[in-house]
């Protein structure tokens, strides 16, 4: 723990925002008399692992004893979960107010909120009080919107320049950036920080080390990315008052995370997962876990939103999929009013950079459902198919709307397709 100077002043307005949102923000906290005054609130702001680790402190806080709500892409509520419908993680701040209120009046003591980039940069917690700020790391995202990586950094800076404490992922090269932003923090990593996770074990069901002040820590939820969000669940939990065991078993008991590294198993002979991974960062902590743990053929298929979102990410992602996949699969994910050729021609440049070749390691299916089936038709044994972008989401946008879709139920339908056709 730290002290890094005073508090830098939130502007009121700068060149990103427009003073409605502001303004926005303080009418519905007022409407709903500023609701997150009654909880104690700890915001989770990063690129990628937001959702994990909103979804590690409900859990720990909750089976400690500590009714604890949480708002995240995923889902919001105490007890029961409801689905986030909005296609958007820290929604708009007339219904952020309600739904806090409604945690507030289910008689939760903490709120675990998952807040982006953009909610930050538009003001939308504007008069919910942070007690806690996590960052989980700070990587290429958004530049559609925020236009440089430094404002999209600052963005998110802003979470810690209103919370009383900080915990601070050490080994993110963004970090120093946030310690200067709050007077007390905590930092955690690998190769650094005040909380580190030493003799690491990584297993294909979960992840497994010790802290470097003696306390096991056991997950259930693989991917050395899951390290880290558990290691801010250590530091949160303490910070609290939670005892190490309450900590342990706490985050031993979240099995999964809806659409985060999800095993689908219809009983064939070969590995399935679903993630919501869609950024070159993402790419790069769960790729290289993936090929070391995979004794056949790593089996790949992704795509990249489109739209206004931005398109820089595409090359980098395709590099990194073609250097760690045996096959690539590009297909669609929220293309929009982009044509999807450009989309996937804009992927492809990066994964043949890395050595695939059209047609046999490089492989082009428009269609995401046919995409998934033709991925689970050329598995076989020993082989790992992951599924990347799209996640827990339940529609996909395409030029004419949004359709219903759900990635899970189209891999268990390919499945189920396959396994009825090898019986015969």
């Amino acid at each position: 723990m730290v002290s890094m100077g005073m508090k830098e002043k939130i502007p009121f307005y700068d060149s990103m925002v427009l003073p409605y949102h502001f303004g926005k923000a303080v009418f519905y906290g007022v409407k709903n008399r500023f609701p997150g005054r009654k909880l104690r609130v700890i915001g989770v702001t990063g690129t990628n692992g937001k959702t994990t680790t909103a979804f590690l402190l409900w859990k720990m806080l909750n089976s400690a004893g500590r009714k604890t709500g949480v708002m995240t892409t995923v889902g919001w509520g105490v007890d029961k979960i409801y689905e986030q419908k909005e296609h958007m993680t820290t929604v708009d701040a007339g219904l952020l107010n309600q739904r806090i209120a409604k945690i507030a009046e289910m008689g939760a003591e903490f709120l675990v909120l998952e807040l982006t980039s953009h909610a930050l940069a538009q003001y939308r917690a504007v008069g919910v009080p942070i007690e806690i700020a996590v960052l989980t790391n700070v990587t290429h995202e958004h530049l559609d919107y925020h236009k440089t990586f430094e404002r999209y950094r600052d963005a998110k800076r802003k979470l810690f320049k209103k919370a009383k404490f900080g915990v601070i992922n050490a080994d993110d090269k963004s970090a120093e950036w946030f310690e200067k932003d709050i007077e007390n923090y905590i930092t955690y990593g690998i190769d650094g920080g005040d909380l580190r996770a030493i003799k690491t074990k990584l297993k294909a069901d979960g992840v497994e080390y010790l802290t470097n002040d003696g306390l096991l820590v056991k997950a259930k939820i693989a991917g050395k990315f899951n390290i880290y969000n558990t290691l801010a669940a250590v530091a949160v939990g303490r910070r609290v008052g939670l005892e190490d065991g309450e900590i342990a078993k706490g985050i031993y008991a979240l099995t999964e995370v809806e659409g985060r590294m999800v095993k689908v198993d219809e009983g064939q002979s070969f590995t399935v997962i679903m993630d919501y991974a869609h950024t070159p960062d993402a790419f790069m902590q769960l790729l290289p876990d993936m090929r070391e743990a995979t004794k056949g053929r790593l089996i790949v298929m992704f795509g990249s939103a489109g739209g206004r979102r931005d398109p820089s990410k595409r090359e980098p992602m395709g590099e990194i999929a073609g250097k760690y996949a045996d096959i690539v699969i590009l297909t669609e994910e929220d293309d929009r009013d982009t044509p999807g050729e450009e989309i996937l021609e804009q992927i492809a440049v990066g994964a043949r950079r890395s050595g695939k070749t059209d047609g046999t390691s490089l492989l082009f299916e428009p269609e995401r459902p046919k995409a998934i089936l033709r991925a689970c038709k050329m598995a076989k044994r020993g082989d790992t198919v992951l599924f990347l972008g799209k996640g827990n989401e339940k529609t996909i946008e395409r030029a004419d709307g949004a359709h219903d879709y759900y990635e899970l139920d189209e891999i268990k339908k390919a499945l189920r397709i396959i396994r009825a056709s090898r019986r015969k």
